[in-house]
C-alpha cells in the first residue's frame, strides 16, 4: 500500500453484547499491534468499573483505565470508565469529561470518534460494534469524511444489530465484517501499513 498514512488510533464503540464483542476483536490482536485501541462500552454511571479487567482476561495488549491527562501510547487499550465521556485532546492524552450525556450516554461513542476524527484525520479507524440505538453513527460518518477508514460488524453477527444498521443506513461505513474477521482485518491493515513503512522508508 504505497505512500499508505500510519494509523495511529483506533476507536470502537459498543452497547448491547459489547462485552463479548470487545473480548473476540481483543483476542485476535497480536503483541506488538501498533496503533493505540480505545473503547467505550456504554455503562451506567453508578457501574463498578471492572471492564477493563475483564477485557485484560482476553488480550495480549495492556489494557488501562485511563486517568484524566494520561498519554496515549501505541500497543495500548484504554477503556472508558463509566459516567465519563473519554475524548482525544489536540496533544494525543485521554481527556475525561462530565459533559451531559449523548444519546442517554455517558461514556458516548460519538464524543470519542468526533475526537479522534479532528485530532487523528486518516491517521483513525472508527469501529462500530453491536449496540441498541444510534450512538456512534454521526461520529463515524465525521471520522469518515475527515479521511480515516470505518468498519462496522455486520448486523447479522450482533446481539443487537441497531448500532451498525444506523451507521451502515447513514452510509458512514467503508467495509462491514463479521465480528470474527474485526480482529484479524486490524491486525493485517496496521501490521501491513507498518511492514510497508520498514520496506520504504522514504515513502511518505
Amino acid at each position: 500500500m504505497p505512500g499508505a498514512t500510519p494509523v495511529k488510533a483506533v476507536v470502537m464503540g459498543a452497547s448491547w453484547g459489547g462485552l463479548n464483542a470487545y473480548s473476540s476483536v481483543l483476542a485476535s490482536l497480536p503483541e506488538g499491534f501498533p496503533a493505540a485501541i480505545m473503547l467505550v462500552q456504554h455503562q451506567n454511571a453508578s457501574t463498578e468499573n471492572r471492564l477493563a479487567w475483564l477485557l485484560a482476561r482476553y488480550s495480549r495488549l495492556p489494557v488501562v483505565a485511563p486517568e484524566d491527562k494520561e498519554r496515549i501510547r501505541p500497543g495500548h487499550v484504554y477503556v472508558a470508565p463509566p459516567g465519563y465521556h473519554m475524548l482525544v485532546d489536540a496533544d494525543e492524552t485521554i481527556a475525561l469529561s462530565m459533559y451531559r450525556a449523548v444519546h442517554f450516554s455517558r461514556p458516548s461513542i460519538d464524543e470519542l470518534f468526533f475526537s479522534a476524527g479532528h485530532v487523528y484525520g486518516k491517521k483513525v479507524i472508527g469501529v462500530i460494534l453491536t449496540g441498541a440505538n444510534e450512538d456512534g453513527s454521526e461520529g463515524l460518518d465525521y471520522i469518515r469524511r475527515r479521511g480515516g477508514l470505518t468498519l462496522a460488524q455486520s448486523p447479522q453477527s450482533c446481539e443487537a444489530p441497531a448500532m451498525p444498521e444506523a451507521a451502515i443506513t447513514k452510509g458512514s461505513v467503508r467495509e462491514v465484517l463479521d465480528l470474527e474477521r474485526i480482529g484479524p482485518y486490524l491486525a493485517e491493515f496496521l501490521i501491513g501499513l507498518q511492514d510497508e513503512k520498514t520496506e520504504h522508508p522514504g515513502r511518505r
